[in-house]
């Protein structure tokens, strides 16, 4: 098991915009690249990894022409489409989201209103939570499992078949940035719009759009706190109000008094625009919260959080637009709980009366700050190009998100279109989250994938869980993280686990992928796939690390067992049994599989 540890650790370590007819040419010849490596490049940072036969048509087509197609993210998708079909909750609106999945809270206030009583009449707790659960199922309530199954399973399928390669690498890096988590109390209803309306829609436009949109998501504003921050009550500061009848100012809704919060306040500043050596001082940060005091939930439903001021707004009627109040979709600015005295941030002074309008100026701000423009810029950099990307490719991108106005697509075209994108250090020099090598294998073997939620076992295991990473940072984007002993020998695990078809609801056919060709030996097999698995890369080197292995009894059995032995040693447990499947049926099976799971562990396909 030591000597299984001590190689991977140490071979990994040796080792017109829509235009079809595009005005520039990608300088991959200046670094020495030929077509065919130039297009394996373009496939490997921009997709979750080549299929089969990928690299020719992306020649044919033209490394351009398939970049800017990518960008416009036109491609159809209706074998993708098919396969999210099955998926309905994914095609429901928020509202029908939270109707669908109430939480425990709100099943035991709905029973309580028709006269079901369970909360305190019954002590146990077991007894209580089945009775929940009878009433759950009796009135067609969903249970929240079910939301986040359907949610992992479209993001596989979408990474795995879905033709707008990019949109789905940028909807993931933005998701990323803007993070929030599944089991942040309130937010789990509220992610599959997050992801499908807010973010992906806008993954490859303007910057500034972008922002403001995760910003009135309720996503967002339950994950970091301002869903419940206020300000003090000074309607006499706001113009709107002037002359409303005694009615009026009735029936505006009382003031929340839960207080100013600058949860979000830090993090869009600090995480999502500036960074956190911009120069803003903590002044700024209460008062960019004062700001965004307001900015909530809109109510939606009986279930909602704040329902209640949906009665005053009724008694308001038109006067809630007049005074200030602004609801759109699922963002609501509840304007009696702004603080609308004057504010200043960056030098920058809100005078007092601004209401809803402060808050966009205030990300405009935040949006066309030069800091801004570099720190995003960096972190693009960063996930497409390298670990530490060079300081003049940054400052380019940087200019043209300045000049663009925050146009997404114009600054990766910057960035694709630099030399310093095609330097041969570069290459093959970003290594793969553990989504992006289990999807990354799965594309390479050209895998039918009936259960995508099973496979989130395997993320979880690999240390990526998805849409569950608590810090607001979201994960990072360095391969230091994701790499040390323990994590290789889970991703050895896990190819071995995968070539030997011991997953369900995961088919595929490795003799297919040769076309049927026999190999003439296990070595021969080895280099076949390897160039099957990772074209246009220089391969011996992995070849000859990977070749003592070739002949290791039971290997598998042993990588699981030294994998359980390192959890063991950092108080982590086993998370996912590998399930007994579709064993080889001939000792040729058996070698191809063994052959393909060492290369899908080994540390070159690691890389991208």
């Amino acid at each position: 098991m030591k000597l299984i540890s001590l190689f991977l650790v140490s071979v990994f370590l040796a080792g017109n915009f829509f235009s079809t007819s595009p005005k520039w040419v990608f300088p991959y010849k200046e670094a020495g690249l030929s077509k065919r490596e130039a297009a394996a490049h373009l496939l490997n940072r921009f997709t979750f990894g080549p299929r089969p036969g990928e690299v020719d048509k992306v020649v044919k087509m033209g490394l351009e022409v398939w970049f800017l197609k990518q960008l416009e993210s036109r491609e159809q998708d209706t074998a993708l489409d098919r396969r999210l079909s099955a998926l309905d909750v994914m095609q429901l609106s928020t509202k029908e989201v939270e109707l669908l999945f109430p939480n425990n809270t709100a099943v035991i206030q709905k029973a309580a209103s028709e006269g079901v009583q369970l909360r305190d009449s019954i002590r146990d707790g077991g007894q209580r939570l089945a009775l929940i659960n009878a009433y759950r199922k009796e009135k067609g309530y969903r249970q929240e499992s079910e939301l986040t199954r359907q949610l992992i399973s479209q993001k596989v399928w979408r990474a795995l078949y879905g033709e707008n390669q990019l949109q789905e690498l940028m909807t993931d890096f933005w998701f990323n940035h803007f993070n929030v988590a599944l089991n942040k109390p309130r937010c789990a209803i509220y992610i599959p719009a997050y992801e499908a309306r807010t973010i992906r829609p806008n993954a490859l436009g303007k910057f500034e759009t972008l922002l403001v949109a995760t910003a009135q998501s309720p996503a967002m504003l339950f994950y970091l706190d301002n869903a419940s921050s206020s300000g003090p009550y000074r309607a006499q500061l706001n113009r709107r109000t002037a002359g409303m009848t005694k009615g009026e100012m009735a029936a505006m809704p009382r003031q929340n008094r839960t207080g100013l919060n600058e949860n979000y306040a830090r993090e869009v500043m600090e995480l999502h625009t500036l960074g956190v050596d911009a120069g803003y001082t903590q002044k700024d940060v209460t008062d960019v919260a004062r700001i965004l005091t307001g900015w909530t939930v809109a109510p939606l439903t009986e279930f909602s959080y704040g329902y209640s001021i949906q009665k005053s707004l009724d008694r308001m009627g038109a006067n809630a637009d007049r005074i200030g109040f602004v609801k759109k979709d699922d963002f609501f600015f509840a304007m009696h709980r702004h603080d609308n005295s004057q504010k200043q941030v960056l030098g920058k002074t809100f005078e007092a009366g601004g209401g809803y309008e402060e808050g966009v100026a205030l990300f405009h701000l935040l949006a066309t700050h030069p800091a801004t423009a570099h720190f995003i810029c960096r972190k693009i950099a960063t996930r497409f190009v390298s670990d530490e990307p060079p300081v003049e490719l940054v400052a380019q991108m940087a200019k043209t998100f300045t000049s663009s106005k925050g146009d997404i697509r114009e600054v990766l075209k910057t960035m694709v279109s630099s030399s310093l994108f095609w330097k041969k250090e570069t290459l093959r020099g970003k290594t793969k989250s553990p989504f992006e090598l289990v999807v990354s294998s799965l594309r390479a073997l050209q895998a039918e994938v009936e259960q995508p939620f099973l496979l989130n076992a395997w993320f979880t295991r690999m240390g990526q869980p998805i849409y569950s990473y608590q810090a607001p940072t979201g994960f990072p984007d360095k391969g230091s993280f994701w790499i040390n002993t323990g994590a290789l020998l889970n991703r050895m695990n896990f190819g071995l686990a995968l070539s030997f078809q011991r997953m369900n609801g995961v088919h595929f056919n490795l003799p297919a992928l040769n076309n049927y060709h026999e190999p003439e030996s296990a070595e021969a097999a080895l280099l076949t796939y390897s160039h099957l698995m990772m074209p246009e890369r220089p391969l011996m080197a992995t070849v000859d690390r990977l070749k003592p292995m070739l002949n290791e009894d039971d290997l598998g059995a042993k990588v699981a067992r030294a994998t359980e032995k390192k959890q063991g040693e950092v108080g982590t447990q086993m998370l996912l049994p590998i399930h007994e499947g579709k064993m080889a049926k001939n000792k040729q099976e058996e070698m191809l599989a063994q052959v393909v799971g060492l290369i899908i562990g080994s540390p070159e396909f690691q890389r991208k």
